[in-house]
């Protein structure tokens, strides 16, 4: 048995590509139905096309995005340095929905609401400002 993909529906496609290329996945394939109405689009990290999330999009819409997504859990990456993640995603309007005020973890949201854990590489980092004193929002 291997894995293969993680599959996630998108509203927006083009918000749900910039999104996780601002996590700094990469478009690894893409898949066009005709018939079906749908467009598959692969992202994985960089050197690591084995590991993709599946970005769904359905031509004439989907109703139930974005629902609360809870029931599906979250997606989880490593980042080299959390802090400069974070700053980074909520520099571009990304909500830190659970702040890294440990150093070690993190959660935002997808624009289709779908949970992403931020886990920092190694070691927690030593706590810092603003994240230590960062209140959670919402929920993730």
């Amino acid at each position: 048995m291997r894995y293969l993909h993680t599959m996630v529906r998108v509203k927006d496609l083009d918000a749900s590509i910039a999104f996780y290329k601002l996590l700094g996945l990469e478009e690894t394939r893409r898949h066009e139905s005709e018939g079906g109405r749908f467009t598959l689009v692969f992202m994985a990290p960089p050197g690591q096309p084995e590991c993709p999330v599946e970005l769904t999009y359905n031509w004439d819409g989907d109703d139930g995005l974005p629902s609360d997504s809870r029931h599906f859990g979250h997606l989880a990456y490593e980042v080299e340095d959390i802090y400069a993640k974070c700053a980074e995603l909520q520099a571009a309007g990304v909500t830190i929905n659970r702040p890294p005020r440990d150093g070690h973890m993190a959660f935002v949201r997808s624009p289709d609401n779908v949970s992403i854990e931020l886990l920092q590489k190694g070691s927690a980092l030593p706590p810092a400002e603003p994240w230590v004193s960062m209140e959670s929002t919402g929920h993730w």
